[in-house]
């Protein structure tokens, strides 16, 4: 009897300790799954910031090289000094008519919008503002890539090229819609410089332009000396 008492309690324990063995196991291959899964997880969220990170940076590669190539159509222009003043004239107006309208429906902000610059510099952080300025863009007919192609002109020749109102324009260039297209082969800068007399002539950019043309514009009615 005491053998087989014997016998029973360490067939017991060997039963316990293989029992405890085999919990440790499947709490040992529990705790892998689980570093696994959390590793998996990592590497899940590593692989989309990356992926943000590189269409980021795609992105910004590309603006960079649409605005470089923008700079490089502008600075390249064969206009004569009495085509550039025009076209300038054309922008020029754009830009302050833009300004103007926002500044309508923003009348509490005159004071802190002095500017166009000071607007497109506030609207990045600001909604109201942001949404004022799309809301113009839209009633004018045109884009942002439109005003960074009219802003970079301006500020290209902004020092070189001079002021004319509507009937001096009408003068010396009878048709600057084919001036435009015959001599401007960037197409953003194309685009907008056509939107920009579209909005001064009709009074908002159209896709397809109209055979009549409306009477021009005369947004500032004196013309710099």
């Amino acid at each position: 009897m005491e053998h087989g008492g014997r016998r029973s309690l360490e067939s017991h324990t060997v039963f316990r300790q293989l029992l405890d063995v085999s919990c440790d196991y499947r709490l040992g291959v529990d705790h892998k799954l689980q570093v696994l899964e959390a590793q998996f997880k990592e590497l899940d969220f590593t692989k989309d910031s990356l992926t943000q990170k590189f269409e980021h940076h795609s992105k910004a590669l590309a603006n960079q090289a649409a605005h470089d190539e923008l700079w490089t159509a502008v600075l390249a222009l064969k206009f004569t000094s009495m085509e550039l003043s025009i076209l300038y004239s054309y922008v020029m107006e754009v830009l302050i008519c833009l300004h103007t309208r926002v500044l309508e429906k923003l009348p509490d902000l005159v004071r802190g919008l002095p500017t166009l610059a000071s607007v497109l510099r506030r609207k990045v952080k600001n909604q109201r503002i942001r949404g004022v300025w799309e809301s113009v863009l839209e009633e004018s007919g045109l884009e942002e890539g439109d005003i960074t192609a009219l802003c970079t002109f301006f500020i290209a020749y902004g020092n070189k090229a001079e002021y004319y109102v509507a009937k001096v324009r009408q003068m010396y260039i009878k048709d600057v819609t084919f001036l435009i297209t015959n001599m401007v082969k960037n197409q953003a800068l194309q685009d907008g410089l056509l939107r920009a007399v579209q909005v001064i002539e009709k009074g908002k950019a159209v896709k397809a332009p109209e055979n009549q043309k409306s009477p021009l514009k005369e947004l500032i009615p004196l013309a710099r000396n």
